[in-house]
């Protein structure tokens, strides 16, 4: 086989070394920025490809798969990889909130007078206080061990009830009342969906946290803004977006909101090890004739011969 015809599309930029070696091994095509593809650009790079690395804003859809042509075998995907980076994102934006770290820097940043007192700018500990854990999964599970590191009391929800954990399982509703940090880990699902809402938030406490390094969507952003803005929390962390890119106007002039542009895997240790899976996944599929190991879809695979 003339490993040189086969064609793979990378929709985005990518750290050197995995744009290294998907040259060395493929025909290689690239979006070589960071902005993502329009949605033309994204069917035509794909046009006449065996494999395609595409990234989380990259619909892949029938009109994409159909777009590649028959001769498509592989659309590359990262899971497992994440978890780390992720995890210690969202204990930055919890310890961020707690001790008012970019609160303090926009106020330096602002020029006004300051003198150092004993009640200027004060914060809280996360010591002691209770972490509440919405999605026990890797990243969860992860959070809730950083967490107990820092000295703070876990508790967790999941929708199907406690599972083999070293941690208290708590209902939502009881979960939301009694945290200090609420922290979203779970996925994105109908039934996910404004999963924090008006009501959610009032259950809170009015000197509680929210975090979410999850999906925008979890959170309903209307109902956020106005929360932070009454008073029914504290403050909020969002390292994802209801209508990402976009940020909610609402949250931009508020204090106390810490906001980050989708970094939960924003290490280049994590954002390599995340194109070299897909390396890995185009070599098994397309080079070695076998199904990756992190295949979505083994139920539709019949054979790569």
């Amino acid at each position: 086989m003339d490993f040189l015809a086969l064609r793979v599309f990378l929709t985005r930029r990518v750290p050197s070394p995995v744009h290294s070696e998907l040259d060395r091994l493929f025909d290689l095509r690239v979006h070589d920025l960071e902005r993502p593809p329009e949605r033309s650009e994204l069917l035509a790079g794909a046009r006449g490809c065996s494999g395609l690395v595409t990234m989380l804003s990259d619909r892949v859809d029938e009109q994409l798969l159909a777009a590649a042509g028959d001769g498509l075998r592989v659309v590359a995907n990262t899971p497992d990889v994440l978890t780390e980076a992720t995890a210690e994102l969202a204990i930055a934006l919890m310890l961020d909130l707690a001790r008012r770290v970019s609160e303090g820097d926009r106020f330096l940043r602002s020029g006004e007078r300051w003198d150092w007192a004993p009640t200027f700018m004060l914060g809280s500990s996360l010591r002691g206080r209770t972490l509440g854990i919405v999605g026990l999964g890797r990243i969860g599970a992860e959070v809730a061990r950083l967490g107990g590191e820092l000295g703070m009391r876990v508790v967790y929800t999941t929708p199907g009830g406690p599972r083999p954990s070293p941690y208290e399982w708590l209902p939502l509703a009881e979960l939301l009342e009694c945290a200090d940090v609420v922290s979203l880990h779970c996925p994105l699902l109908p039934e996910t969906r404004h999963l924090i809402g008006r009501e959610e938030l009032r259950a809170m406490r009015r000197d509680a946290f929210l975090v979410n390094t999850a999906r925008g969507p979890i959170v309903d952003e209307d109902a956020l803004v106005d929360g932070l803005a009454g008073g029914e929390i504290a403050g909020a962390a969002l390292d994802v977006f209801e209508h990402e890119p976009a940020v909610h106007e609402g949250l931009l002039g508020l204090d106390n909101v810490v906001l980050t542009p989708h970094l939960g895997s924003a290490t280049d240790e994590t954002r390599t090890a995340m194109g070299m899976l897909c390396v890995s996944a185009l070599k098994s599929v397309l080079l070695e004739g076998r199904v990756p190991e992190n295949v979505v879809n083994q139920q539709a695979v019949s054979s790569l011969s």
